[in-house]
């Protein structure tokens, strides 16, 4: 077993992270170890807008999401969509 100091800053941060994240600070810590602290706190930082922007706007279906996806890929390559749109 590989033992790890973490300095008091450090810890903090560790802690911080972890609480952001919703884990427990040995989960994060494995990501920190692989990550590195900045990515894992960008990451953080990242999901928690993604979960905001979903509460304040909503999520599209799989579905909707693949017809709209098609229609702009359509639309890039100048082709017109052969299905009716629901």
């Amino acid at each position: 077993m590989k033992l790890f100091a973490l300095n008091l800053s450090q810890q903090r941060r560790l802690e911080r992270l972890a609480h952001d994240a919703g884990r427990s600070a040995a989960d994060a810590f494995r990501f920190v170890l692989r990550d590195g602290f900045e990515f894992c706190e960008w990451e953080a930082r990242e999901s928690r807008a993604a979960d905001e922007d979903t509460r304040r706007r909503g999520a599209v279906p799989d579905d909707e999401a693949k017809r709209r996806a098609r229609q702009v890929i359509d639309a890039a390559h100048g082709r017109r969509s052969t299905r009716k749109a629901a």
